[in-house]
This record gives structure tokens, C-alpha cells and sequence, in this order.
């Protein structure tokens, strides 16, 4: 193809010289904002004096300073959602969602996949005994390898639920523990296993600790259980273990170290007898990893990075420099202020357009933040479990209001009305979040994942399996408008005039009637797991998960992807215009940032008639600063690409990408960004390809 387009451009006459070094580098670009810090840090694994951190969606991380600074360490990695590390001599093993498990010999410089019979990828757990290396795995229960992962025998003879969380070893023992069916004991390599669950009155065993003769075993809310003899018993041990689902332990001399979902550290001295919250500048109390590096407590958190105590846990500090993968689940715009909401970080703060991010927190008590509204000067943020939160001062501090214990997930603001859409329904306030009143009468499905308001009054709800709901009485009472709406898991709402967008799993519906009936519109959308929707005037984003963002052109006949330029994480769980800037927040991947105008063009359609052959027109005036325009013509319906190449060959802009009908058609090119200079623009149009030249001048 590229032979075949240096010979049109020849012929056309524009073939430049230089252009056999033609490299399609974009300078049209997403740029990574600095921040927020931290990330999902799912497992935290100690080598020497080296550290490693890995991240949900991030990859793996290596501190060589005690998390002073990270660097990322991923050549390899083909799967960046590390879950469990693992250290045998010199040998780093990582276990992934979906990727299984990956070896480095060299701290993490590069990776080698080393599956061959592990026919499960999801690893949760790693453990090492002697040479043996044993994977846990989601669903596929545990692997051995015998030869540092070159190859694996599964091991689940009597292991009666596979779904393995956490691993441990004591001496010749092996543990399991599993979701749902306990911990299990192997004495002999995994050869077969036993139930040891007399006592374990919580059998979600989400993590495992060896003290000595002691076994720990953590629960999903049932708190940390301790048994003396190899789990042939078990007793609870939380007094003063307030929060009882407990993610991760460590072990440093006598001191057992508990970090919990929502609670932060808590440390025993006495074997689990009693325990203390450790928390003095701990700002994200989700702990799912720790680690121990001589008089070092590392604590890995969901959403806010890695924490370090030099005094066991009296007091924490943040070492995030460097670690910047952070899950961004919200965005809101208050003038030129921009707030991103975060899984487990809480609220951050930019005034400059995401160059800097500042934590805005106090208050906070619940920092999982998936939603926002701006009501005045008023923002309201939606949390996790937590229900919703007022900041009256731009996020300076944050006050509870009467909706305290619901999981938020959207916002619509109507007038002096508040709406919040919850799990359990749609909450109406109409005092600024002082009360809340449910109203649901009509809403058959309650839990509530977006909320959308038109011009004329009409508010929309989109559930989660139940579709779209309407109110036109302020919630007062709800109907179901889902015909032709084939996917109820409703995940996004947007109003664009008087079309309304539902984003779903299998891709956008469209409705021009209020919902009455729906089409689907997907056409372009090479990924329809949509996440995300945002309008810029007339134009829709779509934020999907792993594939990037995609604009909705042609008055919402097709997309086109917009992700050239480095957005390298495609996971996009939020979108927000701001100014002239379309934000994207990434899941794992922190905040990205790109100009409008590189990727909104207006295409219009001059006539209704169809010509008889592709043209390309000169650009008028030409030469121009920094406002162009370009005619075209194509006689058949066809994948329209208009891109723009400097002097090198190197492509500066994409102009557009996406499925035209037949017809004459003209746009404006803007060339904000660009240096004076003589540029290529390229139509591309099924088989056609043509080129001509253009004269910035500034």
C-alpha cells in the first residue's frame, strides 16, 4: 500500500524527494496530563534493595530509592493488568488478568510469556517453594512449574473451588484460599488438596499470611481468622478490626500488618488478638497490596498509589513520583476549573488545563468518586457506597448531604432540581442536597448508571439491564421507551439538539422521538463497548473500552476514530469538554488531553447531486493562515481519509476518517499548531488516491 501511494503521489506530480523517509508520525496528538498520581496497585513484591509495584492496567512498576521514584518496566509485558508478583532468586515472575504469567531475569528490564500448559490466564496468586512455582488462578484453580514457567501441570485433584485468590507457603504446606470455598491444604506439591475450613465461618479467602505456626487467613467482610495448626481450626480475630473485608497482610518480626477495603492499615502485635488503626497520612485507605523491605512498610492502594512507613505504620507517606497510572472514573467543569473523580483517589483538582493536578479531599470521606454535577457554585460529587458529597468552594472542602449510603453513579441538574441516580433508584433534591426523596414509581430497574435532561424538561434515565426510562414530571413517575433498543445495559446518556444517545456493550442507539423508538448507529465504531459519551455543539465522542474514543460525523451516520497521536491506553471510562479541549479519562491510565479542533471538521455536503468521478479541488485561498477550505467530490458511497503531510512525508493531521455518501462535499481545514510551510493534503477514497499542495503562511 505505502509502494502504491508514493507511485500516485509521482504521478500527480508532488512526489517529494525525502518522501522515502516517510514515516506517518502524527503531530496531531493526545498529550498525558501531569496527574493525578498513584494508580490501581494490585501487588507490591520486594527484591534486595529493589521494589516493584503492580498496576491494574498499568503494568509493572520498579523503585530502586524506597518509591522515592518508579519507572515503569513493561518491554514484554503484553499484558499490563498485573495482579501478582512472585520472586525466586533472580528470577520476577508477574501473574496477569487474561495474560497469564510473564518472567523476567533482569528486575523487570524485559519479559518473556512463559504459558505453555497453563490453560487458564486469569492469575490472581503466585507463590514460591524451592523450586517449585505455583500460579492461582480465576476459575482454573492452581499450576505448577517445576522450571521457572517454562512449563505448568495443572494441580487441582480434591480443590473443589477454583476460583483462587491468595497463596501461601509454610514449610512443606501449601494453602489456597478461595472465593467461596475456604482455604485448602496440599502437603504434597499440590498433588491433591484438602478443605481446612472448621471455623472459617467467611469463606471468601481474599488473602493469606504465615507468621511463625501461625496461618492468617482475610476475608471478604468477615475479617482475618487465625489458625495454630495448619487450618485444621480456625477463630476470628477482629477486636478493633472495624473494616472486615481485608485485601492484603505482612509479617515484620511480631508485628502483622492488615490492609482493608476502605479502611486502611491496621497492625497487630499480639497475633490478631487485638488490633490498631495505622493510618497518620494515609489519603487512600483501600490498601490491596503490602510489602515489607527491612524497617520499610510499602502499602499499594486501589486508585491512589503506593504509601511508604519508615515506623511501622504510625505514620505514611506517599511515593507516587513517576507512578502515574491512576483510574479515572468522573470529570466536571466549573469555568476554567477541571475536576477528575478517582477509584479510590478522591477528587484532584486543575486549574490549568491538567499541566498540574491538586488532591481536593478534605472532608472526603469516601474517595471511590464515579460521578459529578455543577449546580451554581455548587459541585456535588457521587461516591462509592458513600452517597453524595457538597463542595461549595471549589473542592477546598467537601460536606456529606442527607444521601449518605448509596453507590452514585450519575448526575442531572434541571433548574434548582438535583437528580442522583443510584443502584437503587433515582434521588430527587430540590434544597442543594440538604434531603433527598426517592422517586421511582414507574422505574422497574433501579440501579441507575446515567442520567440525562433535555431542553424541553424531559429527564432520561439509562439502566443497567433495563434500558432507558423517561419522566416528564421531574421523576414523579417513570415509563420504559425501549423499542428497537436491543441492549438494555445502558451505561451512558447524551443530548445533542433534539437527539438523544444511549451508549451500550453492543455500541450507540439513537433516538430523534424522546425515546419513543431507537436505531442503532455503529457504523465506524470498530469497538461498541461504549463507556463513555460527551458533546462539543453538534458533535458526540464515545469513549469505549479498549478501543479509544470515536466522533460521531455526518449528523450521526457514522464514526471515525480519534485516538492517533499516543492515546496508548485505550480504556476510556470518562470524557469532558473543557474550553477547547475534549478530556478522556483512562482506566488505569490517569488523564489525557486533546485540542478539539485536530479532530472535529466540519464536512458539508454542497449538492443532492451525485458526480460522475472522484476529484480533489485546490484549497482556497491558498496560500492562507490558518483557515482553509477543500473541496472534494466522490461518485459512490465510500471510506472517506483526508490527512495532511509536511514537507517529510510525516503525517501532521487526520482530518477525518469515516463513510461518506455520494456527493460533492467541501471543509475547513484549520491549521492552528502548525508552522509556516508548504504541507501535502491526501484523499483517499476506496481505490482512489489523490494529492495536492498547500502554502501556510503566518
Amino acid at each position: 500500500m505505502k509502494n502504491f501511494l508514493l507511485l500516485r503521489l509521482w504521478r500527480t506530480g508532488l512526489f517529494f524527494c525525502v518522501l522515502l523517509l516517510w514515516q506517518p508520525v502524527s503531530q496531531a496528538q493526545w498529550i498525558q496530563t501531569n496527574g493525578p498520581y498513584g494508580g490501581i496497585v494490585t501487588t507490591l513484591a520486594v527484591s534486595g534493595t529493589n521494589i516493584f509495584a503492580g498496576i491494574s492496567n498499568g503494568g509493572a512498576f520498579l523503585s530502586t530509592n524506597n518509591g522515592t521514584s518508579w519507572t515503569a518496566v513493561n518491554t514484554g509485558l503484553t499484558s499490563d493488568d498485573v495482579w501478582a508478583l512472585a520472586v525466586s532468586g533472580t528470577n520476577l515472575f508477574a501473574g496477569t488478568w487474561g495474560g497469564g504469567v510473564f518472567l523476567s531475569t533482569n528486575n523487570g528490564t524485559s519479559w518473556t510469556e512463559v504459558n505453555t500448559g497453563l490453560t487458564n490466564t486469569m492469575v490472581r496468586a503466585l507463590a514460591v517453594s524451592g523450586m517449585n512455582l505455583f500460579a492461582g488462578t480465576w476459575g482454573g484453580g492452581v499450576f505448577l512449574s517445576t522450571n521457572n514457567g517454562t512449563s505448568w501441570t495443572e494441580v487441582n485433584t480434591g480443590l473443589t473451588n477454583t476460583m483462587v485468590q491468595a497463596l501461601a507457603v509454610s514449610g512443606t504446606n501449601l494453602f489456597a484460599g478461595t472465593d467461596g470455598g475456604g482455604v485448602f491444604l496440599s502437603t504434597n506439591n499440590g498433588t491433591s488438596w484438602s478443605a481446612v475450613n472448621t471455623g472459617l465461618t467467611y469463606t471468601s479467602v481474599q488473602a493469606l499470611a504465615v507468621s511463625g505456626t501461625n496461618l492468617f487467613a482475610g476475608t471478604f467482610v468477615g475479617g482475618v481468622f487465625l489458625s495454630t495448626n495448619n487450618g485444621t481450626s480456625w477463630t476470628e480475630v477482629n477486636t478493633g478490626l472495624p473494616y472486615t473485608s481485608v485485601r492484603s497482610f505482612a509479617v515484620s518480626g511480631t508485628n502483622l500488618f492488615a490492609g482493608t477495603e476502605g479502611g486502611g492499615v491496621f497492625l497487630s502485635t499480639n497475633n490478631g488478638t487485638s488490633w490498631t488503626a495505622v493510618n497518620s497520612g494515609l489519603t487512600n485507605t483501600s490498601v490491596y497490596a503490602l510489602a515489607v523491605s527491612g524497617t520499610n512498610i510499602f502499602a499499594g492502594t486501589y486508585g491512589g498509589g503506593v504509601f511508604l512507613s519508615t515506623n511501622n505504620g504510625t505514620s505514611w507517606s506517599a511515593v507516587n513520583t513517576g507512578l502515574t497510572y491512576t483510574s479515572v472514573y468522573a470529570f466536571a467543569v466549573s469555568g476554567t476549573n477541571l475536576f477528575a473523580g478517582t477509584n479510590g483517589g478522591g477528587v484532584f483538582l486543575s486549574t490549568n488545563n491538567g499541566t498540574s493536578w491538586t488532591a481536593v479531599n478534605t472532608g472526603l470521606t469516601k474517595t471511590r468518586v464515579y460521578s459529578f454535577a455543577v449546580s451554581g457554585t455548587n459541585i456535588f460529587a457521587g461516591t462509592g457506597n458513600g452517597g453524595v458529597f457538597l463542595s461549595t468552594n471549589n473542592g477546598t472542602s467537601w460536606a456529606h448531604t442527607g444521601l449518605s449510603y448509596s453507590s452514585v453513579y450519575s448526575f442531572a441538574v434541571s433548574g434548582t432540581n438535583i437528580f442522583a441516580g443510584t443502584w437503587t433508584g433515582v434521588f430527587l433534591s430540590t434544597n442543594n442536597g440538604t434531603s433527598w426523596t426517592a422517586v421511582n414509581t414507574g422505574l422497574t430497574n433501579t440501579d441507575v448508571r446515567a442520567l440525562a435532561p433535555d431542553l424541553s424538561g424531559n429527564l432520561f434515565a439509562g439502566t443497567y439491564g433495563g434500558g432507558v426510562f423517561l419522566s416528564t414530571n421531574n421523576g414523579t413517575s417513570w415509563t420504559a421507551v425501549n423499542t428497537g433498543l436491543t441492549n438494555t445495559m445502558v451505561r451512558a446518556l447524551a443530548v445533542s439538539g433534539m437527539n438523544l444517545f444511549a451508549g451500550t456493550w453492543t455500541g450507540v442507539f439513537l433516538s430523534t422521538n424522546n425515546g419513543t423508538s431507537w436505531t442503532a448507529v455503529n457504523t465506524g465504531l470498530t469497538n461498541t463497548d461504549v463507556q463513555a459519551l460527551a458533546v462539543s455543539i453538534t458533535n458526540l465522542f464515545a469513549g469505549t473500552n479498549a478501543g479509544g474514543v470515536f466522533l460521531f460525523t455526518n449528523n450521526g451516520t457514522s464514526w471515525s476514530e480519534v485516538n492517533t497521536g499516543g492515546l496508548t491506553n485505550t480504556s476510556v471510562w470518562s470524557l469532558a469538554v473543557s474550553g477547547t479541549n475534549l478530556f478522556a479519562g483512562i482506566g488505569g491510565g490517569g488523564v489525557w488531553r486533546r485540542p478539539l479542533s485536530e479532530m472535529i471538521t466540519s464536512v458539508e455536503k454542497l449538492t443532492t447531486e451525485v458526480p460522475a468521478h472522484f476529484s480533489l479541488g485546490q484549497n482556497y485561498p491558498n496560500p492562507f493562515n490558518p483557515t482553509t477550505r477543500i473541496k472534494f467530490a466522490i461518485p459512490e458511497n465510500s471510506k472517506v481519509t483526508l490527512e495532511v503531510f509536511n514537507a517529510l512525508g510525516e503525517k501532521v493531521r487526520q482530518l477525518f476518517n469515516t463513510y461518506l455518501d455520494a456527493g460533492f462535499y467541501e471543509m475547513e481545514f484549520h491549521a492552528e499548531g502548525l508552522a509556516s510551510g508548504v504541507y501535502y493534503y491526501m484523499l483517499k477514497a476506496n481505490n482512489y488516491v489523490m494529492a495536492k499542495k498547500m502554502l501556510l503562511l503566518k
